[in-house]
């Protein structure tokens, strides 16, 4: 039973240390604001989750995860809470979102039909 608990507690702190290096290399490849938000959003979330689920179950029974626990619980009510007031702030300064070349937000790179441009 010790065996499955450190695999499967193993299994998620890399799959948590997976999903930040996503996020990074998310972070460096969208266009603009709005797309890199929602990128370190979503997987600073996730990651955190991850991540300290791994270590609740590294840690067993304990004081220690009822910290853990805490730390979590406040990483879930201030990480969207601060994605969303940098989103708010970004808008309320007049940022605006990468347009495609029929005027679309989020469709750059794509023909009308949704297809791949044959632009270079």
């Amino acid at each position: 039973m010790a065996l499955f608990v450190d695999l499967l507690s193993w299994a998620l702190l890399l799959s948590g240390g997976a999903f930040g290096i996503i996020g990074a290399i998310g972070m460096l490849r969208f266009p603009d604001f709005y797309t890199r938000l929602h990128a370190s959003g979503i997987t600073d979330t996730l990651c955190a989750v991850l991540i300290i689920f791994g270590l609740m179950l590294q840690s067993g029974p304990s004081l220690l995860t009822v910290k853990l626990l805490l730390i979590l619980l406040f990483l879930l009510f201030t990480t969207p809470t601060a994605t969303h007031a940098l989103a708010r702030a970004a808008v309320l300064d007049n940022v605006d979102p990468v347009l495609a070349d029929n005027g679309k937000p989020g469709a750059e790179g794509r023909s009308s039909t949704g297809e791949p441009s044959s632009k270079s």
